[in-house]
């Protein structure tokens, strides 16, 4: 497995299953028991398990219970993490990473959970539930995906500092060591992703996603455009859009 993959499950009767790659269940509502080679405890909102590549594992309950089971390759986790993970298959699942779970949650029920996001993501909880002190570019990472979840959201350098839990001159630096870019260099080029997106995959009017990804009006887009790209987003539209919905 070389991607990272979540899904939304629940379980009732006994199920047995081995795969080769990692995966964590992460329950959302309710319990369910896991049994991992013989050795078994109840899952619920607070208690999160690990199941390592190779093992055997039972999941069931007598009660509705949902869970993000996120399926990950232990090769491309730190050694420091996968040795924490082993030794604790059951782990506490505390405010802050609740707050990772949920927040996960909701972009995986909108559909918006792409590989990007989860390769971004990913590594902060698995950080988080380990108990870590969490890296910066792990927060990066994760503050990333916060970023491209709410575009039109009027980010700046300090509000983005705060989201990544950095200093700005902090934030500065890691950007330009993680990605050889600046924030803001970074905000603009995610924002025209979104709308060249946009404008092949929807029939959303410019204007709207104009305003939808941070720009002030249609204006504001189709000079952004022209600068980065020269082109218009009319035109762009035209030469890539087959078919509108």
């Amino acid at each position: 497995m070389t991607s990272t993959e979540i899904d939304l499950r629940s379980y009732d009767t006994p199920f047995s299953d081995v795969h080769d790659f990692a995966q964590m269940v992460l329950p959302l509502r309710g319990k369910l028991t896991l049994d991992i080679n013989g050795h078994g405890a109840v899952l619920h909102p607070l208690r999160a398990g690990f199941i390592a590549p190779g093992l055997v594992h039972k999941q069931f309950s007598d009660a509705p219970n949902a869970s993000l089971i996120l399926d990950f390759d232990l090769g491309a986790v730190s050694p420091r993490t996968a040795g924490l993970l082993a030794q604790r298959p059951f782990l506490s699942v505390s405010a802050a990473t609740a707050k990772l779970i949920d927040f996960m949650s909701m972009l995986q029920g909108q559909g918006a959970a792409s590989a990007a996001v989860l390769a971004n993501w990913a590594p902060l909880l698995l950080e988080s539930l380990t108990s870590q002190p969490i890296r910066p570019a792990s927060r990066l990472q994760a503050a990333l995906t916060r970023f491209e979840a709410q575009p039109g959201y009027p980010w700046n350098t300090e509000r983005m500092a705060a989201v990544a839990c950095l200093s700005v001159s902090r934030l500065h630096r890691v950007f330009r060591e993680q990605l050889d870019s600046t924030p803001q260099a970074w905000l603009s080029a995610m924002r025209l992703r979104y709308v060249c997106r946009q404008l092949v995959e929807s029939s959303l009017p410019i204007a709207q996603l104009a305003t939808q990804a941070g720009y002030a009006d249609q204006s504001a887009l189709t000079h952004a455009m022209r600068r980065a790209m020269d082109i218009t987003p009319l035109a762009y539209r035209q030469q890539n859009q087959t078919t509108i919905r």
